[in-house]
C-alpha cells in the first residue's frame, strides 16, 4: 500500500518510526519531521520518495548507501546522530529502570575501521563477493569502502581473488580481513579443511598478495610476517581471527577511560574477557595484572607479548570459561579493581558474584547497551553506585555504540 507518512522520532536501528492510526511504521533513512511515500507492509515501510526533506537531512558519502547494509545513518547531520546514538545507552538504561549521568558521545571512529569480513559465493560461472545488502541476503559488489581504514585499501581486491581460489568447493565463504603493522591479515570461514593442493595454492596466493598471515577457519595456512597490532607498550600478534576493538582510536580511546579509572593505590587488578590484552597492557604500566580468557590463541599472544615488553608490572594468565565458572567472591575480593569486556550477552553471571564481592571498584566495558543496563542493575543492587557512562562510537553509521560504565562502592577507593 503506496501512502504518505510523517516521521516522528529515530528508532533504535536508525529508522524513522511514523505513527498512524494502523500503529508505528518503521521507516529506514528517514528523519524526524520528514514526510515521505513509502511501500507499508504491517509495520515495515520501504521508502519511496522524500516529498519533505528535514533540515537535518545530508549527502550521503558512499554511493552504495541505502542498498548496502552496512551502514544506517550516512544521512543524519552530525549533531541528530550524535544524538540519537547516545539516547540508544539512555533508553536502554531507563527500560532497566538504571539511574545513570550519560556523557556525550566519544567520536572514536579515527582512520576508519581496521577490520572488515565479505561474504562470497557463486553466482553463474564465477564468485560474487560482497557486503550483505540493507535487509536481505543478496551481495553487494563493493570495490571501495569509506568507513575502512587506509590499510585495507587493497581488501576488496584481496578478497576477490582467494574467492577465486576457493571457488571450486562452491561453497559459501566469509573472508575476514585485518589490517595490522606488518600488512593484511586474512582469515577464511566456510571452506572447511583444505587439503595439500588448496593450501599450495593459497600459500603461492598469500605470496602473491604479499599477506602477512592466511588462515582457514583459525588454522594458519602461511605466515609470512606476524600481524602484529600496538597496545599499550606492547605488539601483540592476535590470533587467526581473534577479536580486536574496531578501531585503533576506538581501543585507545576506551583503555584511557578503563585506566583513569582505577583507584591511584590500586596494586592488583583483575581483566576478565581480556581477549589477547588491549587493557592488560595499558594495566600494566601501574598495577599488577591477572588476565582471565576463555580463547586459549588471544591468551597465548597476551602471554608472549608479555614476555617480550619491558616496563610492565607482571602479568598473570587464566584460561578460564566465566560464563561457566565465575571468579567467586573470596577469588574477587583480593583484586583493587576489576575491568571486564564481555561479548553482547553481557556477564550476568560474573556480575552476580561481583555484586557479592567487596571490590571498590569495577570499570565494565559494553558493545550492547541492554545487556549493560541488566548488569548494571545487578550491580547497583548490590550496592554499588554507578558514576558515570560513557558512549563511544567506533562504528560511525551504524547501529551500533559502545560503552565504558565505572561503578564504585561507596566508602571504598
Amino acid at each position: 500500500m503506496n501512502v504518505a507518512v510523517s516521521i516522528a522520532r529515530l528508532g533504535q536501528r536508525g529508522d524513522g518510526i511514523a505513527e498512524t492510526p494502523e500503529g508505528q511504521v518503521f521507516v529506514p533513512y528517514t528523519l524526524p519531521g520528514e514526510t515521505a511515500r513509502i511501500v507499508r507492509d504491517g509495520e515495515r515501510g520501504q521508502l519511496v520518495e522524500i516529498i519533505a526533506p528535514a533540515d537535518s537531512r545530508i549527502a550521503a558519502i558512499c554511493p552504495l548507501f541505502t542498498r548496502c547494509g552496512g551502514c544506517a545513518a550516512q544521512h543524519m547531520e552530525p549533531g541528530l546522530y550524535r544524538t540519537w546514538k547516545r539516547q540508544q545507552v539512555v533508553t536502554a538504561l531507563q527500560r532497566a529502570g538504571v539511574e545513570a549521568t550519560v556523557a556525550d558521545v566519544v567520536d572514536a571512529h579515527g582512520d576508519g575501521r581496521r577490520r572488515v569480513t565479505f561474504h562470497a559465493r557463486r553466482e553463474g560461472a564465477g564468485m560474487m563477493v560482497g557486503f550483505m545488502a540493507a535487509r536481505s541476503h543478496d551481495l553487494i559488489a563493493v570495490e571501495a569502502c569509506p568507513v575502512l581504514a587506509p590499510g585495507l585499501a587493497r581488501a576488496p581486491a584481496v578478497a576477490q581473488l582467494l574467492a577465486n581460489r576457493l571457488g571450486g568447493s562452491n561453497k559459501p565463504l566469509d573472508i575476514q580481513i585485518t589490517a595490522s603493522d606488518a600488512g593484511l591479515d586474512v582469515d577464511i570461514r566456510g571452506h572447511g579443511p583444505a587439503g595439500d593442493k588448496l593450501r599450495l595454492s593459497l600459500t603461492e596466493a598469500a605470496e602473491r598478495l604479499d599477506l602477512a598471515r592466511l588462515s582457514m577457519h583459525g588454522e594458519i595456512v602461511v605466515e609470512r610476517r606476524p600481524p602484529q597490532q600496538r597496545m599499550g607498550k606492547a605488539m601483540v600478534a592476535p590470533g587467526p581471527g581473534g577479536f580486536l576493538q574496531a578501531t585503533t582510536a576506538g581501543e585507545e580511546t576506551i583503555a584511557a577511560q578503563v585506566t583513569a579509572a582505577l583507584p591511584r593505590k590500586a596494586r592488583k587488578v583483575a581483566d576478565l574477557f581480556a581477549g589477547c590484552g588491549p587493557f592488560s597492557f595499558r594495566l600494566a604500566e601501574t598495577a599488577q595484572v591477572h588476565a582471565f580468557e576463555s580463547d586459549k590463541a588471544a591468551l597465548l599472544a597476551l602471554a608472549r607479548a608479555a614476555g617480550t615488553t619491558q616496563g610492565l608490572k607482571p602479568i598473570a594468565t587464566e584460561t578460564r570459561d566465566l560464563f561457566k565458572r565465575p571468579l567467586l567472591e573470596h577469588e574477587l575480593n583480593v583484586f583493587d579493581a576489576i575491568v571486564l569486556d564481555p561479548p553482547r550477552a553481557g556477564a550476568e553471571a560474573q556480575i552476580r558474584r561481583l555484586a557479592a564481592s567487596k571490590v571498590a571498584t569495577v570499570a565494565y566495558v559494553s558493545c550492547d547497551a541492554a545487556t549493560f543496563a541488566r548488569d548494571a542493575a545487578i550491580l547497583i543492587a548490590g550496592g554499588y553506585a554507578l558514576e558515570m557512562v560513557t558512549p563511544v562510537d567506533q562504528f560511525r553509521y551504524s547501529a551500533h555504540i559502545e560503552l565504558v560504565g565505572l561503578f564504585r562502592r561507596p566508602g571504598r577507593r
